[in-house]
């Protein structure tokens, strides 16, 4: 029998988001330019004097700096509804909501508009106590494992290399 994961839980440490969040960011890397110009990038361009005091061009393709700053403010909670295999899991900020509602081993379309705005294929399984998310996409092994200790929920994000760990405190 899998674990309840039913409650409401605060987040009390966020370890590597920024990292995570930079590998969002990259959607070069690696591609080659016919994969490119199928894909929408927000490019970000900047203007800067150095000590020469000539100009310098900086383009930048990845996740909004100030959004990431943002980001980096923010604590989360998460707002769990597990039903057997039925799981609806929110996750709150003052800022940005994002809602994943999904039924463990059915592969389903997952919109990711307001994190990244990517879509992907996602699976999530069990594998015993833990909940492990595949997310098939763009980004190189995309996904996240979650898990229930004592009253802490563990959420380990997974990203193109980088890894974030978050736990959050039952209340």
């Amino acid at each position: 029998m899998p674990v309840d994961m039913n409650g409401y839980w605060k987040m009390v440490s966020n370890d590597n988001f920024e990292d995570y969040m930079k590998a969002l960011g990259e959607f070069t890397s690696g591609q080659p330019y016919s994969d490119l110009t199928k894909k929408v990038i927000k490019l970000y361009i900047f203007i800067k004097k150095n000590s020469a005091n000539v100009l310098q061009l900086y383009i930048v393709a990845d996740v909004n700096v100030a959004i990431r700053k943002i980001a980096l403010l923010l604590k989360p909670d998460k707002d769990i509804v597990q039903d057997g295999d039925h799981l609806t899991i929110k996750t709150l900020s003052t800022f940005k909501n994002y809602n994943m509602d999904f039924h463990v081993g059915k592969e389903f379309e997952e919109d990711l508009t307001g994190v990244d705005d990517r879509k992907c294929m996602t699976t999530v399984t069990w594998e015993g106590d833990k909940l492990v998310c595949v997310q098939k996409g763009e980004i190189e092994g995309r996904g996240w494992t979650q898990w229930v200790e004592g009253d802490q929920l563990h959420l380990e994000l997974r990203a193109g290399g980088a890894v974030c760990k978050q736990v959050f405190k039952k209340t």
